[in-house]
């Protein structure tokens, strides 16, 4: 993407290309400040996770197939011709996929889920569930990604599959998911990855995973970069950014929000 590339009044610049978006708008940045302080409480957190994860999904609508539809309104029945509104919709009969990846995608994916029904035949949709945890040492750093079971309505071939991960850490718990799905249930049309809170590593590792993967996040975090690189616009000092910690945690990040969402932390 170029330098002089416009982007939408909603959007963050960056460098890191055009599969990549980052929400840029105030109300974002002010909720995302809430959700990873320590002083919010457990009823206000749940709260604003939804509306994230609501404004998240309405982010990524363009990407979902359309279809042009010819809708009777109730002024219909006095002006036949003109009561009815014509113009482009989201495609009855698409099939979308989301998965919740447990346990800090539970409440993100049902957001989703119960956002797009508004608008969608509850035909078009499918909620599925896949069963992660990252694996750390001794030490706290974490090693990789433990994958154990499933809930997987059926074939993801042609369909959107949509990922709602809240935090886009190391990667390694999307690109396991997405592994998991394709090769058990066919290869999706696109994959749209939510993650509310992501780090440069992450789009590094996800975008180099596969082409056809879409970035929507709701904020960058690279906290941990040299003060040069924090002055520049996002991704123009890719190699030289990072946003994850020696145990694998985003800076500054929210902290644990698989268990500070469920108030579990085992």
């Amino acid at each position: 993407m170029s330098a002089s590339a416009s982007y939408p009044a909603w959007e963050l610049e960056h460098r890191y290309g055009p599969r990549v978006h980052l929400l840029g708008d105030v109300w974002t940045r002010s909720a995302l400040a809430r959700i990873g302080s320590p002083s919010i409480g457990q009823t206000e957190l749940l709260a604003l996770v939804r509306e994230v994860y609501t404004h998240l999904v309405r982010s990524i609508c363009h990407e979902l197939p359309t279809v042009e539809a010819s809708v009777p309104t109730r002024m219909a029945e006095a002006h036949p011709d003109s009561g009815v509104w014509h113009g482009r919709v989201l495609d009855p009969a698409a099939r979308i996929v989301i998965v919740d990846v447990i346990r800090g995608g539970i409440l993100a994916s049902q957001v989703c889920f119960e956002s797009l029904l508004g608008v969608l035949p509850v035909e078009s949709l499918r909620l599925d569930h896949i069963n992660l945890a990252r694996t750390s040492d001794d030490a706290g750093r974490v090693t990789g990604v433990d994958l154990t079971g499933s809930k997987i309505g059926g074939t993801l071939v042609g369909s959107t599959l949509i990922l709602p991960d809240p935090m886009g850490a190391t990667g390694s718990t999307v690109i396991r998911a997405i592994e998991h799905l394709v090769e058990g249930f066919g290869q999706p049309a696109r994959i749209l990855v939510l993650p509310m809170i992501c780090t440069p590593e992450f789009l590094r590792a996800v975008l180099d995973f596969r082409d056809d993967i879409v970035v929507y996040a709701g904020r960058l975090d690279r906290g941990l970069s040299d003060a040069d690189v924090l002055e520049a616009v996002p991704g123009s000092a890719w190699e030289r950014e990072r946003g994850l910690d020696e145990r694998g945690y985003i800076v500054p990040g929210a902290g644990g929000v698989g268990e500070v969402l469920n108030n579990s932390w085992c």
